[in-house]
């Protein structure tokens, strides 16, 4: 049942994460396209950094500094009164109180906390990926509308919305689609970050053999779940194509771009 329940924990990984990153994505391309210098520079940083740095470098050391800063601030406000030191050689060591969760809380809080911080390391790494995508998008959108738009008397921010905003979506879902399919592959990486996904039950129920379980007649049917699970990434990342593809046939309609040119021609 446990890894029944892993499945959710994928979907809802996926469902959680995708608009969240998105959001990321669009606050990243904002940003980097703004007329203000710090917060352009803040945006292509943010583009910059995180996709420069391979991912599951980032899972390990996002997800550790991240709780360690947590406990750090709840530490000194919760123990003022500490007088060791909190970094003791390898160990980062802080009061009872101060604990995220804490160690007397349900299994479920933990799992919770650690679920969170996923859902947030995921976001913010394919965020930066969408906001790339995104910024691109936003530049293709023909810049003589625009100007229209403004000699017609609409002020920056208006035509932003109105104008750049409908329209970039045509030119970013191919490289959304892309990037939601390179989303459903990184989910395994859960497994990192402690929490127990799919992969995990695959690893630990096809490894071992538990007697009030079952006796398999394998010694090791690690390559019976892993195959299972490449069926369902199979089956989930073609689903996930049809209905990209379709919302690119309902997007690009009418459009003055190659898919919406190509629709003209066929209804000829």
């Amino acid at each position: 049942m446990n890894m029944y329940w892993a499945f959710g924990t994928v979907l809802t990984l996926l469902a959680i994460t995708a608009p969240i990153a998105l959001a990321f994505g669009f606050g990243g391309a904002t940003a980097a396209r703004s007329n203000l210098a710090p917060l352009r520079w803040i945006g292509k940083a943010y583009m910059a950094i995180v996709r420069g740095i391979p991912d599951i470098v980032f899972f390990l050391f996002f997800v550790i500094a991240l709780d360690q800063a947590i406990e750090y601030v709840r530490h000194k406000i919760k123990c003022p009164d500490w007088d060791q030191p909190i970094r003791q050689g390898s160990d980062f060591v802080v009061c009872q109180a101060a604990k995220l969760p804490l160690g007397n809380d349900p299994q479920w809080m933990h799992e919770v906390y650690g679920f969170s911080l996923a859902v947030l390391t995921f976001a913010i790494v394919f965020g930066a990926f969408a906001a790339n995508v995104l910024f691109g998008a936003m530049r293709a959108v023909p810049h003589a509308q625009i100007e229209t738009a403004e000699a017609y008397g609409m002020t920056h921010r208006q035509s932003f919305w109105r104008i750049v905003v409908p329209q970039m979506w045509v030119y970013a879902l191919p490289g959304l689609s892309n990037l939601w399919m390179v989303l459903i592959k990184a989910t395994p990486l859960l497994f990192l970050l402690g929490v127990e996904d799919i992969v995990y039950w695959a690893r630990e129920m096809g490894g071992s053999k538990t007697p009030n379980f079952t006796d398999y007649p394998h010694a090791d049917w690690r390559m019976w779940y892993f195959g299972a699970l490449l069926v369902f990434y199979l089956c989930f990342t073609k689903v996930s194509e049809v209905v990209l593809d379709r919302i690119m046939v309902k997007l690009t309609r009418g459009q003055a771009t190659a898919a919406g040119e190509a629709q003209r021609k066929a209804a000829v």
